[in-house]
């Protein structure tokens, strides 16, 4: 069984920039992404197949879009911008297409989780997902880049195009949503 290659970032912008090697390039993108946006998309989206339909549009746009990437930031910065903005659109959409109100929102949110046979977290996740769920969109979104991937708000910055200042205190206020609900639903 041959080594797999391990993952170089330079290189494969590199590779991307000409027309010859851009595709298998992006081949390298894909694989090495897929799993990470897949999950940071799932916990916005709730529904495992809704999360794989979102991921494949975030790799659709990424690469009719790859031209625009100029490489001030990370790929995986550029690519974290396109799953957040294609996972609000798809929630967006999905609340138009149901006719919810704001209110209605985070029970949707809950009731695709729940109805995922995918999800396989115990009672304790579930209660944190439904916590997470009554968060506005920018808090959630703050909430699991921070929370789940661990992401520098210096990067979350780049992410959302909002001050670093700004990001900490949307994470501040949704820990505080968090805890309330947890308090309240004891």
């Amino acid at each position: 069984m041959a080594a797999r290659s391990t993952y170089d970032e330079a290189q494969v912008i590199e590779l991307l920039r000409h027309q010859d090697t851009a595709r298998a390039a992006f081949g390298q993108v894909i694989e090495h992404y897929s799993s990470t946006l897949y999950w940071h998309i799932r916990r916005m989206v709730y529904n495992h197949d809704d999360a794989n339909d979102v991921l494949q549009n975030t790799f659709i746009k990424a690469w009719t879009s790859i031209n625009n990437f100029r490489g001030d930031a990370k790929l995986s910065t550029w690519l974290y911008k396109i799953a957040v903005n294609e996972s609000i659109t798809f929630i967006n959409k999905q609340k138009s297409l149901n006719h919810l109100s704001i209110d209605d929102e985070d029970s949707f949110l809950v009731n695709q989780l729940e109805s995922d046979e995918f999800f396989d977290g115990d009672a304790a996740q579930l209660k944190l997902q439904r916590a997470i769920a009554t968060l506005p969109d920018k808090q959630r979104t703050v909430f699991n880049l921070r929370y789940y991937d661990e992401m520098k708000y210096e990067e979350m910055s780049e992410v959302l195009g909002t001050s670093v200042g700004a990001l900490k205190a949307s994470y501040h206020h949704a820990l505080k949503k968090i805890e309330s609900f947890f308090q309240e639903n004891d």
